[in-house]
């Protein structure tokens, strides 16, 4: 089964209809939520007291864009967290912190 976001990336002129968007928005949408995630990450580091090395510890498993791509989904189709997560490859716990975040 082939997710969302890779079914956007494949096709772009799909992106309005999923979406709501235009593909050209999408990627302005996700180039500012790496600027601000980045930004979220930066405060949170100069605030860390550090035991372990920087790097460690659990991966993502969504990467910016995707989880951009799942809320604009959400926002435009209005599953259930469940359904949503099973379209992005997560659980329906996952997905609803993916959105709140």
């Amino acid at each position: 089964m082939i997710s969302t976001f890779d079914y956007i990336q494949k096709y772009p002129r799909r992106a309005k209809q999923l979406l709501g968007i235009s593909y050209e928005q999408f990627m302005d949408l996700v180039n500012c939520a790496k600027k601000c995630h980045e930004e979220e990450q930066f405060k949170l580091e100069q605030s860390k007291v550090r035991i372990h090395r920087r790097g460690g510890g659990r991966k993502e498993i969504l990467s910016i864009p995707e989880q951009v791509c799942l809320c604009l989904f959400y926002l435009r189709q209005i599953p259930t967290f469940e359904v949503l997560g099973m379209l992005f490859g997560i659980s329906k716990t996952l997905s609803n912190d993916t959105f709140h975040y």
